[in-house]
């Protein structure tokens, strides 16, 4: 499993541009908006799900929106969603909770975990907007381009499934 530093350095292989700041841990979105400041660009929430076959899912959204992963299990033809184990969590992606990011991915070899994003964070308003993200740790945030988040996802063999958030 990789760590920030072995992350930024893979990043800067595949020349994928991205900025860092450092920062208290935080553990939830309202600990993150608060500890932020004037941090540009999507701010996103993730969550790692599994269901009763063992099937794994990382959903990254925006911050703000609202999940109910009753629906959300329905949409994606998954059954009954739970929370990922602290364990699981670890041996697939590396990470600890709190600091799921879909950086993480970076750590999935094996494509076990199923890539779902929020099409809010292709709004063809912002674009351009820098998607922020844990670097594999929750004290530090990394900002990238969204078109550069996707060629991460594609080099790590991660096809997103886009969905419309609220379900």
């Amino acid at each position: 499993m990789l760590d920030p530093q072995q992350l930024f350095a893979r990043l800067e292989t595949l020349g994928i541009a991205h900025r860092t700041v450092e920062h208290p841990a935080v553990f939830t979105v309202e600990q993150a908006k608060a500890l932020r400041g004037d941090l540009p660009g999507h701010h996103i929430k993730n969550l790692f799900l599994r269901n009763k076959k063992e099937e794994m899912w990382l959903v990254v959204a925006l911050e703000d929106r609202a999940i109910d992963l009753k629906r959300l299990g329905e949409v994606l033809g998954a059954g009954r969603l739970s929370f990922g184990s602290a364990e699981r969590l670890k041996r697939h992606l590396g990470v600890e909770p709190g600091s799921v990011t879909p950086l993480a991915l970076i750590n999935d070899e094996a494509r076990a975990v199923r890539l779902v994003l929020d099409r809010g964070l292709a709004d063809s308003a912002q674009i351009n907007a820098p998607i922020n993200a844990h670097p594999l740790v929750n004290t530090m945030t990394t900002a990238l381009a969204p078109a550069d988040l996707m060629r991460f996802f594609e080099a790590t063999g991660h096809a997103p499934r886009w969905l419309d958030f609220p379900l």
